[in-house]
């Protein structure tokens, strides 16, 4: 843990050096320069944070496609078209992963199959953790706005039941 802490105070001190650079500058092309560098080094943070996040959860492969194409995106529109785009892949991936574990938590075959020939307990475990909060958006979508407009009896969602059964499936 400090190692990174003085990794990220490393950082930190970069970024506020650089900006302090296009402060105190007397003219207006340092001020550019300086702010260039800033954006740059914001947008090679955020790439290889995506790039370290994706490696960490266990998608190495994943990972370095998905850094290329976030520096393409970032070429061509900027940070906010690489937000847009980490936006949507969480998004898009979180949905499928989270529509699948409410298939696993009404006992479809299918589904289990599906996680058993993807995933081992712990590449499941982190990411269940990752997209968590999909998993409420789908159960909210999918399982509680039909039940109150077809006034049927909706199941209740139980996160912790999901990991404990998919040990059993997964270590099995």
């Amino acid at each position: 843990m400090k190692e990174s802490g003085y990794f990220i105070l490393t950082i930190i001190t970069l970024f506020v050096i650089t900006l302090a650079g296009a402060y105190f500058s007397p003219t207006f092309e340092e001020q550019k320069s300086f702010l260039e560098i800033f954006y740059l080094s914001g947008a090679l943070l955020f790439i290889f944070s995506a790039l370290v996040i994706f490696a960490t959860i266990g998608f190495g492969s994943f990972a370095i496609y998905g850094a290329i194409f976030l520096a393409a995106v970032m070429g061509m529109y900027g940070i906010e078209g690489a937000v847009m785009v980490v936006g949507m892949t969480y998004f898009v991936w979180g949905s499928i992963f989270a529509m699948q574990v409410l298939l696993f938590y009404h006992h479809l075959k299918s589904a289990t199959e599906w996680f058993k020939k993807r995933y081992t307990y712990r590449s499941f475990r982190r990411e269940f953790k990752v997209f968590y909060p999909m998993l409420w958006v789908a159960y909210f979508f999918l399982e509680f706005i039909p039940s109150l407009l077809y006034r049927e009896a909706f199941l209740r969602f139980i996160p912790s039941r999901v990991l404990e059964e998919m040990d059993e499936v997964l270590k099995a």
